[in-house]
C-alpha cells in the first residue's frame, strides 16, 4: 500500500469563485488512493497600514503556515485575475517563503496553478503564467492539464492547458468543462505526488 500524501491547495479568493475551484480540485486530489487535500487560504493585506486578522477565518479554510508548503507533496496555486496577475494577497505570502527557498524545501514537488476572472480577455492565461514564476524559484515540477481531458477541448468559458480558469460571465457558478479541468488538475497532481513519492 502506498503511503498517505497531502496535496496543498492554496488560494485566495474575493468573492468565493477561486474557493470553488479549489474545492473541485480537491475532489480530483482524493479520487487518487491514499492522497489527501488540504484546502488553505492567505489573509487581505492593506495598502495604508499593516493589517491584522484573526488567527482563524470566519469562513472558508484555515490560514496557510509555511509549514503547510514545508510538508506538502504537491501544490495547487489559485488566484483571481488581477489585472492579468496574482492578487497581492497572495503574491504577499509567497513572498514570505524565502526561508523555505534556502532550504530547498519544495524542490522537486508537482505544482499547479488556477484562475478565475470575470471578463473574457481579463488575462487568465498571463495570470497562470505569472504564478508558476516563484514556484519554479522554488524548484517545484510545473504541470499543467494535457488535451487528453476532453472538457479542455470542450470549455467555452475557462480552462487552458496552463490550468484550470473560470469565467463568472459565462455561467451561473462553474461550468461543467470547468469542474472537470479542475479535478483533472487534481488528480494529476496526485498520481504525480505519488510517482515522485
Amino acid at each position: 500500500m502506498k503511503t498517505a500524501l497531502n496535496i496543498l491547495i492554496l488560494y485566495y479568493t474575493r468573492n468565493g469563485t477561486t474557493a470553488l475551484m479549489a474545492n473541485q480540485i480537491a475532489r480530483g486530489v482524493e479520487s487518487v488512493a491514499n492522497t489527501e487535500a488540504i484546502l488553505r487560504t492567505v489573509p487581505e493585506v492593506s495598502a495604508v497600514c499593516e493589517q491584522t486578522a484573526p488567527a482563524i477565518p470566519e469562513q472558508g479554510a484555515p490560514y496557510a503556515t509555511l509549514d503547510d508548503l514545508k510538508n506538502c507533496h504537491g501544490l495547487a496555486l489559485g488566484s483571481p485575475t488581477h489585472f492579468g496577475n496574482m492578487a497581492s494577497s497572495l503574491k504577499y505570502f509567497l513572498d514570505g517563503t524565502t526561508s523555505l527557498w534556502f532550504r530547498g524545501a519544495l524542490v522537486n514537488k508537482p505544482a499547479g496553478v488556477f484562475t478565475s476572472t470575470s471578463s473574457m480577455h481579463g488575462g487568465q492565461e498571463s495570470t497562470l503564467l505569472s504564478m508558476q514564476l516563484p514556484l519554479l524559484h522554488h524548484g517545484m515540477l510545473i504541470t499543467g492539464v494535457p488535451y487528453t481531458e476532453h472538457a479542455l477541448r470542450e470549455t467555452t468559458s475557462g480552462g487552458s492547458p496552463y490550468g484550470p480558469g473560470h469565467l463568472s460571465t459565462q455561467t451561473n457558478g462553474l461550468s461543467e468543462a470547468e469542474k472537470a479541468i479542475c479535478q483533472a488538475l487534481g488528480a494529476r497532481l496526485a498520481t504525480l505526488a505519488h510517482k515522485l513519492a
